[in-house]
Order: C-alpha cells, then sequence, then structure tokens
C-alpha cells in the first residue's frame, strides 16, 4: 500500500493530466453521441457539395411537419358536427303552445283549426328534431344525428334550427297571418332536442388522426438520391431528412453504436493531443501546470458543451453562441498565441455536429482572430465597441459572401440571423469581463484586467506605502518605469512586471526609517544596532512584504516578485561591516529567504531593483561612471548565480543593460559642458 502511495505522488502530475485528458475526452464524444449527427451537412436550395449519393439501405420518405399539420387540419376542419336527439314531452309542448294559442280569445272555430294545426306542425318538427343553430362558419353540407345509439346522416338542408322556424312554417302553412303568428310562437317557447355532442366528433377526429401515414414513399437501396452539384430543392430536401433519420436509427443498433463511439472517441483524442503536443514544445510553463492546464480544456469543453446543446434544442439560435469568448479569455491569462490555436481546435471539434460545418468554420475561425487581433486592452471602453465592430463585421460580411455563393443574390437573404450576429457580439465582450473574474477567483490565476487594476497607486495598500514609507514608495515607482521599459524591450510581460515592482517593496512599511530612502532627518538608526540585527530587520522586509500582501488578498504571481526581489542574494554592506569584527561570522545569517528569480519578469526586477537602489549612491555620476555601474550590479547577480533559474539570455540581459544605462544618463540629466 506504502509503496502504491509513492508511485501515486511521484506520477501525481501525469496521473492528473490522464484524468483530465480522459474527462474531456468522455464529455465531448458523449454530448456529440446526444446528437445521432448526420454525416452530411446540407440545406433547402443549396448546392450538393459531395459525391453521389446512393440510398445505403431501403428508407421511408418523411413527410414534412408542415405538411403533416395541414393534413391534421384539413382532417379537423372537414369532420362534420354531431348532434344527439334528446327525447321531448310533446304532450307537455301541445299543451303548453295550446294555452298560448287560446289566450288569444279566438272564436271556437278559429281555436280549433289553429290547435289541429300547432299538433301538426309540432309532431313534424319534434320528428325529425330541432336545433338551436349550426356553429359558425360551418361549411360542410352534413350533419350527424345520433338517435338511440344509431348514427344517421341528413343534409345540412334539412336540419331545422330555430332561425329556419319561419321558413319550415311558412312552407306548411298558406295564411301570411297564421305563418307569422306560429312562427313567432315556436321561436320563443319551443325547446330543442338536438343537442351538440362534441365526444362523438372528437372520437372520429382521433381516429382519422390516427390513420394518418407518416409517410409519403419509399427509396429502395442503391437508387440515386442526388448528384454531385444538384441543388437541394424541397422533394431532395425531404428525402435527404428522411435518410438522416433513417440513418440515426440505423446506428442506434448496438453494434453501429460502439463503432460510432470509437470514431468519435478517435478524433476527438487526436484533437486533444494536439493540444498538449503544441503546450508541451511552446508553453511548457502552462504543460506543466496542472491548474493552468484545467482551465483550457475546461473552457474548451464548455464551448463544446454550449454549442451542441444549441444545436440539439434551438438549432436556429448557432450563431449566437459566443464562441470567440474562448480566445479572449485564453489571451487573457496567456498570450494570443495560445487563444487562438486552442479556438481553432475547439472549432473543429465543434465542426462534427454543426450544419453547414464548412460555413460556420469558416466564419468563427474569422472571428477568433479578429478578436484577437483587435481586443488589444479590454479595459478600454471605446476598444471593446471597436472590437464588437470588428467581430461583427466578420461575421456579416463572410455570411453574406456565402449566401451569394449559394444563391447568387440577396433577394432571399434571412436578416434573423444578422440579428444572431449582433447578440453574439455583444455577449462575447460582456461575458469575457465576467468570465475573467471568476476563473481568477476559480484558478488563482492573474489576468492583464487585475494587473492594470493592481498597478493603480490610490489602491490601499499603495496608499498606506506613500503615506507611511514615501521613499519607498518613490522608489518602488522608479523602479516600476525602468522595469516595465526593459520588459518592453525584450517582449516580456510588461504590465506583470509593473505591478510586481510596485509592490515589492512593501514589507518596508512597517519599519520604514531603517531603509535609507526613508531617513529624512540625517539619523541613521543602523549606527546603535550590530550588523546582524541590522540584516535581520532589512532580510524581514520580505517576508513582512510577502505576509502583508496575502492579508490584502494581493496574488501569487505579484507575490513571486516579492520573494524574488533580492533571491538569494546576501545583505553585502552589513555582511562586509560582519566581516570586519568577525571573520568567522555566518554568511546563512546576511542572505535572503529567496528564492532566487524563476521567470523573465522576476529578473527584470531584480535587476531593475538593485540598479535603481545603487544608482542613489552615486557622485558626480558621469556616462562612463554609469556604464561601469550598470554593468559591475548586473554583472554580479550574473556571477553569483542569481538569475540562473531565470529563463533569459545574455542577448535579453545585454539589451537591459543598454536600456538601463540610457534612462540612468537622462534621470541624471547627464549632457555636455557648456562654457561661462
Amino acid at each position: 500500500m506504502k509503496n502504491i502511495l509513492n508511485y501515486i505522488y511521484r506520477n501525481s502530475t501525469i496521473i492528473y493530466k490522464s484524468v483530465i485528458f480522459g474527462s474531456a475526452l468522455f464529455l465531448i464524444v458523449y454530448l456529440f453521441l446526444q446528437l445521432g449527427q448526420f454525416r452530411y451537412d446540407f440545406a433547402k436550395n443549396k448546392i450538393w457539395q459531395y459525391k453521389d449519393l446512393s440510398a445505403p439501405f431501403d428508407f421511408a420518405i418523411k413527410k414534412s411537419q408542415s405538411s403533416i399539420e395541414k393534413e391534421k387540419d384539413s382532417i379537423i376542419k372537414n369532420t362534420p358536427v354531431f348532434y344527439e336527439k334528446k327525447p321531448v314531452d310533446t304532450d307537455q309542448i301541445l299543451s303548453e303552445t295550446g294555452m298560448l294559442i287560446k289566450k288569444r280569445n279566438f272564436d271556437f272555430k278559429t281555436s280549433s283549426k289553429l290547435l289541429r294545426t300547432n299538433r301538426f306542425l309540432i309532431q313534424r318538427i319534434y320528428k325529425e328534431g330541432l336545433a338551436a343553430s349550426l356553429p359558425e362558419s360551418y361549411h360542410l353540407p352534413v350533419v350527424n344525428i345520433v338517435d338511440n345509439q344509431r348514427l344517421k346522416e341528413i343534409s345540412v338542408d334539412r336540419l331545422l334550427t330555430k332561425n329556419k322556424l319561419y321558413s319550415f312554417v311558412v312552407s306548411n302553412i298558406a295564411n301570411d297571418t297564421l305563418a307569422n303568428f306560429f312562427a313567432n310562437l315556436y321561436i320563443t317557447h319551443l325547446p330543442v332536442n338536438l343537442v351538440p355532442n362534441d365526444i362523438y366528433r372528437k372520437e372520429l377526429i382521433n381516429r382519422s388522426l390516427s390513420h394518418i401515414s407518416l409517410n409519403k414513399g419509399v427509396v429502395k437501396k442503391g437508387s440515386v438520391i442526388i448528384k454531385k452539384g444538384q441543388k437541394i430543392n424541397t422533394q431532395k430536401y425531404e428525402i435527404l431528412n428522411s435518410l438522416k433519420q433513417a440513418a440515426g436509427f440505423y446506428r442506434s443498433k448496438a453494434s453501429q453504436k460502439y463503432w460510432t463511439y470509437l470514431g468519435y472517441g478517435i478524433l476527438v483524442a487526436m484533437v486533444l493531443l494536439m493540444l498538449l503536443l503544441f503546450l508541451k514544445k511552446y508553453r511548457p510553463e502552462i504543460y506543466d501546470n496542472n491548474i493552468k492546464l484545467s482551465l483550457i480544456i475546461f473552457n474548451m469543453v464548455l464551448m463544446v458543451a454550449l454549442t451542441t446543446i444549441t444545436v440539439k434544442y434551438y438549432p436556429a439560435y448557432i450563431f449566437v453562441v459566443p464562441l470567440v469568448i474562448l480566445p479572449l479569455i485564453l489571451k487573457a491569462f496567456f498570450d494570443a498565441r495560445v487563444g487562438l490555436f486552442v479556438h481553432v481546435l475547439t472549432i473543429l471539434l465543434l465542426g462534427f455536429v454543426v450544419n453547414n460545418s464548412f460555413e460556420f468554420i469558416f466564419l468563427q475561425i474569422m472571428a477568433g482572430i479578429v478578436s484577437i487581433l483587435t481586443v488589444s486592452e479590454m479595459t478600454k471602453r471605446s476598444n471593446l465597441f471597436t472590437s464588437v465592430g470588428n467581430i461583427l463585421f466578420v461575421y456579416i460580411i463572410g455570411y453574406l459572401s456565402f449566401h451569394l455563393i449559394y444563391e447568387a443574390d440577396l433577394s432571399s437573404i434571412d436578416y434573423s440571423v444578422l440579428w444572431y450576429f449582433i447578440v453574439n457580439g455583444v455577449l462575447s465582450i460582456a461575458l469575457s469581463h465576467q468570465l475573467i473574474l471568476v476563473y481568477e477567483k476559480l484558478f488563482g490565476l492573474v489576468s492583464d484586467v487585475s494587473l492594470l487594476e493592481l498597478t493603480n497607486t490610490n489602491s490601499k495598500l499603495l496608499k498606506r506605502l506613500s503615506d507611511k514609507a514615501p521613499g519607498t514608495f518613490n522608489h518602488s515607482m522608479q523602479v516600476a518605469n525602468l522595469a516595465e521599459s526593459a520588459a518592453n524591450a525584450i517582449n516580456a510581460n510588461s504590465l506583470l512586471v509593473r505591478a510586481g515592482a510596485l509592490y515589492h517593496d512593501i514589507g518596508k512599511m512597517l519599519n520604514p526609517f531603517y531603509f535609507t530612502e526613508n531617513q529624512t532627518s540625517g539619523v541613521n538608526y543602523h549606527d546603535d544596532l550590530s550588523a546582524e540585527d541590522s540584516a535581520r530587520i532589512i532580510i524581514q522586509h520580505v517576508l513582512d512584504g510577502v505576509e502583508l500582501a496575502r492579508k490584502n488578498n494581493i496574488p501569487d504571481r505579484i507575490i513571486d516578485f516579492i520573494r524574488t526581489h533580492h533571491g538569494r542574494g546576501i545583505v553585502q554592506y552589513f555582511y562586509k561591516k560582519a566581516l570586519e569584527n568577525n571573520p568567522d561570522v555566518d554568511i546563512e545569517k546576511f542572505r535572503y529567504p529567496g528564492p532566487n528569480p524563476f521567470s523573465k519578469e522576476t529578473a527584470i526586477l531584480m535587476m531593475a531593483d538593485s540598479v535603481e537602489a545603487a544608482s542613489k549612491s552615486l557622485r558626480e555620476p558621469t556616462a562612463e561612471k554609469i556604464d561601469n555601474f550598470v554593468d559591475k550590479i548586473i554583472d554580479h547577480q550574473l556571477h553569483s548565480g542569481l538569475l540562473d533559474n531565470a529563463n533569459i539570455t545574455l542577448k535579453e540581459i545585454s539589451t537591459i543593460k543598454k536600456l538601463f544605462k540610457k534612462k540612468l544618463k537622462n534621470i541624471y540629466h547627464l549632457r555636455v559642458e557648456y562654457p561661462e
């Protein structure tokens, strides 16, 4: 067990990378398989760009959803209404209507005639049945009557409704006066016995709907579906869609699934391996850092997930997915080359799941390149608007160009897609800022946006340094200017160097008067201390600075500058002073805790800090003195091994020396001496 734990500990980095690689591979393949993607991209009215396509197996031609909906609507519209015939008490109705006739006080002969006519009419009315009315806009020529569980179909003309009672009475009574009398009487007092019955109608509709065929033909295996260069008309489009659905069902069989898993797995693994090989060869500092590697792979999987979900549920909004967020975020944390490379690999992966993949890949890669080239300073609002405009320009011009290729005119353009591009551009810039802040907290990284905030001299910690140790603050500002210029000269991260320079001496604010730049009264506090005690106080400012930075939530990348700006160097002045009294003094008591600089940026700060601090001791500086002085300090650091761990070349150190000499000469205003 102990051996296993030791093996895991020794190989933890490789194991972690394997887990990250395997997890990303599994998630991406799983997302792809949820779509059951067809291997051909096609769209209505576009040109078939592949080779001639023949049916790989027999399959049915599916009706389009719109045609199925039309059939359903037709069935519903052409299903007649149903009336159920309810029993009525005709004797009761005759009695009630007879009483109303008698109340009119006709003579006996007329009254008897009217009662006989009333009986005749009511018996005829309820023999066929009386309905209230037909449904509005009813257009069918027949209706169905359900009478004692028996169904019969009658014409609409034969259906007696209350608004037809007048014509019915007129057709049976020649006397207009009597006809009006009976029509008004019946319209007001006769109850209906034909009641609408929706249950029967719904049953008939459902029965008819269940017999709708979803297919409208069959394509036999080997039949040519479409030839290369043909336009995809409506008929071809329906056949291709049918083949796509059939292929998904065919592939869903167990044996087909396993081969699909294998194919996707190999292709996705190739993409992820290309990423790891690129980072190992060209960005080893990222490859060796599991946190940075996790950030890159996490964002790749996130973009794939967003796109596949959109393709599955909202395919029309595919161009709303803000994929250019990926290169923007990676550029903020790493560099443009990493951002572009990862973006291209991610877009290649997404080519498996989107329709019109060539068009999609082309537009997204172009947009990613433009976003990286144009979004230089994300903290400037004017740059953000310019960047959104550039991204939109690429999307819109590219989309219109593809439309011209496929359609040869702009009359049929879908303008909603242009709005999707606008939303995409705005989301890309807006969300990238928020995600950068989130990733800084989650992964403990520092972006250029945060570095710019740290360089603000009105920040809480730098204001305290300015108040408590103004000399140190001024020294830090001068070092920041020197270091930033040097970083620009050798293409290092100038913003990171500047931030590190501003904070590198914050530990001095706890004991400011023990450092010469803050001793304005002429009193040297070290005069009353031993060399060992003085060295201990001087060395302590590094440890105090680290503690202060952590209490104030300063990122680790800035704390690295505090720890390394003296490296494992010696407090030379007090060490030599101690040697005068004791030749056997322990040198380790005068050594800074380190570590030595381990990057170009931390090496630049060490050189700038030493040169700027020591330059204050120059008396009557001349060009020659400054040249010798800079060479002496930096050569000493080089020969002492303080720069051995920094990935900086001798050529770059030589460039930095020249720049420091030039800057110091400008600071001391060296010029030719004019005669009086």
